[in-house]
């Protein structure tokens, strides 16, 4: 397929370009800027305002699917009403000429963020784990909020065109060099981390998702969990809910350090199983005596 990437000079967006390369697609990468380096400077590069549906669908001519990871990333850094006005009118873009052009494949960036326990000023935990995509979206801040209208958005177009859509709940989404550390703070102070369910994604299996989100068949649309298989903790995941998140109901069984977030519908309609672990290369066990 020929695939659009916005955003592609981002972080994920220039893993997601190295993995669709290698696995015979052509890319377009859409952004204000070109990537300064790596395999993502192998794709075409197209600067597009993504909140210009005419730029866009310019970018867009001659492709296939469309990848969008355009946005700014978190409620830090910007007003509030940028953020807002920046994500949601991205979305907006890029679907709207997906539309026009007659796309019948799309992929966006949503985020655990949706649930609202990331950036909330009032610290709160899930209601239930597995926390699954039928979780209420509780949202507190600007960013997660794009996120709900994103999704929004996309289920509408969706239903007026019947193009294909995931919406890819990402968790933070981690270089292979920043596991360590991140688990290591998580060991320390696993109550900073709590809101976040001591989640992560490695960006190599989320550029994986965003590939297989346009590759698969069949869903219409969807919102899916992309998160690691396992926590940052150290200790069993139903230990630190229990210790650091009281409020929150173990539904089902989480065994060991599994991720306390459900990903069996990505499993299931995308083919996605997430194959990277912080334990991977870092034995990262508490030493004698030290408790979470």
């Amino acid at each position: 397929m020929r695939v659009l990437v916005t955003g592609g000079s981002g972080r994920l967006g220039q893993w997601t370009i190295r993995d669709l390369l290698a696995h015979g697609h052509e890319v377009t990468n859409a952004d204000r800027r070109r990537a300064a380096d790596g395999d993502a400077t192998a794709a075409r590069f197209i600067e597009t305002d993504l909140g210009d549906v005419g730029q866009v669908a310019g970018a867009m001519q001659g492709h296939d699917a469309v990848v969008h990871l355009g946005a700014i990333p978190s409620p830090y850094g910007h007003a509030d009403e940028v953020v807002f006005a920046n994500n949601t009118q991205a979305t907006f873009a890029v679907l709207q000429a997906a539309s026009l052009l007659g796309l019948r494949r799309a992929a966006i960036a949503s985020s655990v963020s949706a649930y609202g326990m990331a950036w909330t000023p009032k610290p709160f935990g899930a209601r239930y784990a597995p926390l699954d995509e039928a979780h209420p979206l509780l949202i507190h801040d600007p960013y997660g909020l794009t996120k709900e209208v994103d999704e929004r958005t996309a289920e509408m177009v969706h239903r007026r065109t019947g193009i294909q859509i995931a919406a890819l709940r990402f968790h933070w989404v981690a270089l292979p060099e920043e596991l360590a550390g991140a688990a290591a703070g998580a060991r320390k102070h696993p109550a900073g981390v709590a809101d976040n369910l001591w989640g992560y994604v490695d960006v190599r299996d989320a550029a994986t998702a965003c590939r297989l989100a346009i590759e698969a068949d069949g869903f219409g649309y969807a919102a899916f969990n992309i998160v690691a298989a396992d926590s940052l903790g150290a200790d069993p995941t139903e230990d630190l809910i229990r210790r650091h998140l009281p409020e929150t109901e173990i539904r089902a069984p989480i065994p060991g350090t599994a991720s306390a977030f459900a990903i069996e519908r990505a499993a299931r309609l995308l083919g996605w199983r997430p194959r990277h672990s912080w334990r991977d290369t870092v034995d990262a066990a508490p030493e004698d005596g030290e408790r979470s």
